[in-house]
């Protein structure tokens, strides 16, 4: 049963409704599914942008400043951030409500702070049914901020409809920075804090290795000698067959380079609609959505409307001295499952 009126005061995007509904969802509490199906159809407004990297590449500060100018633009703009857990509370542990002060007040803008809770994602198991809540009340823009937990960030590219990922130069080695699959989750790289030492071999680093993936390597290093003699430069870079994802710098406390990011947001944005790929994102998120769903009530049924957890303890004894092996326990559970009992 939703709480009266719920419904009609989150798509008032109002704030009370907005957190209620946030809450609901968050905590699976009764009614949350019930919740999430009416929204449903009202999907797909919102331009859903995945922020993440590494901690401690200014991401928040980069969220921040991506918020000021949405809004300068007359969007309404809302901030899952996603953080890591409290130990002792279960809760998000930074706040970026607190870091994101400056826009936090702002009736246009809706943030809230979200604990992983041992999501090795590092996003938050509900985060992308919180997203829904957040583009059903209208906001125009979604930022998601993940809490930079190096390569499981992967799961930020299911959640957004454009990703950027944030490095700073004294991060380290920028190559194995990206190694094993994070390069391939960003739509745009941005490397922060470019007034330092490094940014600009970082910025070059990553260009070169984008240009690899795509067949374009080198396109922007100039030669140490200028042309090859007897070879005509060509006229100017053909356009890739796809999306060849910008290499920008930016300095987010001070503001710079910002300007340029949204610019590069908007293009990928007509580059998704242009090609069809906006589409193609949301279909497969909509596939993995009812994935996780029957996961999760897979997983619900079988711990708590089944013997299965009584069974498994039952044969701790025989696990524990070697007469059995937590396959063969296994097994016995699933197929019992199988034959429609509840073992």
């Amino acid at each position: 049963m939703l709480p009266n009126g719920l419904v009609a005061d989150l798509r008032a995007r109002k704030a009370p409704a907005i957190a209620r509904a946030i809450s609901l969802v968050e905590n699976g509490r009764t009614g949350f599914e019930s919740l999430l199906s009416i929204l449903h159809p009202e999907l797909g407004h919102a331009r859903r942008i995945g922020i993440t990297g590494p901690p401690g590449a200014g991401k928040s500060t980069l969220t921040e400043q991506l918020v000021r100018r949405y809004r300068e633009a007359g969007f309404t703009v809302a901030v899952v951030a996603v953080d890591p857990t409290s130990p002792f509370t279960g809760g998000a542990l930074l706040g970026d409500r607190i870091r994101m002060e400056s826009v936090a007040l702002d009736p246009g803008v809706f943030i809230r702070s979200m604990a992983t809770r041992g999501s090795l994602g590092g996003l938050a198991t509900s985060t992308r049914e919180v997203c829904d809540v957040l583009d059903a009340a209208g906001f125009d823009r979604i930022l998601i901020e993940t809490v930079g937990v190096g390569q499981s960030e992967l799961d930020v590219a299911r959640s957004a409809d454009s990703t950027v990922l944030v490095l700073v130069p004294e991060s380290g080695d920028g190559i194995q920075t990206l190694k094993a699959g994070i390069m391939e989750i960003g739509d745009l790289f941005v490397v922060n804090k470019a007034d330092r030492p490094g940014a600009d071999r970082l910025r070059q680093e990553l260009e070169i290795t984008l240009g690899i993936r795509a067949g374009q390597t080198f396109r922007h290093v100039p030669a140490h000698h200028g042309p090859r003699a007897g070879r005509t430069p060509p006229a100017g870079p053909s356009e890739p067959a796809g999306w060849l994802p910008p290499v920008l710098a930016t300095i987010a406390a001070r503001g710079e380079g910002v300007p340029e990011l949204v610019a590069a947001l908007d293009g990928h944005a007509a580059y998704l609609e242009r090609s069809g790929g906006l589409d193609q994102r949301r279909r497969q998120r909509l596939y993995q959505r009812t994935r996780e769903v029957v996961e999760r009530a897979a997983r619900q049924w079988i711990w708590q409307d089944t013997q299965a957890e009584s069974l498994i303890r039952d044969r701790l004894d025989g696990l524990a001295a070697g007469r059995a092996n937590p396959y063969e326990v296994a097994a016995e559970v699933l197929e019992g499952l199988k034959q429609g009992s509840r073992v």
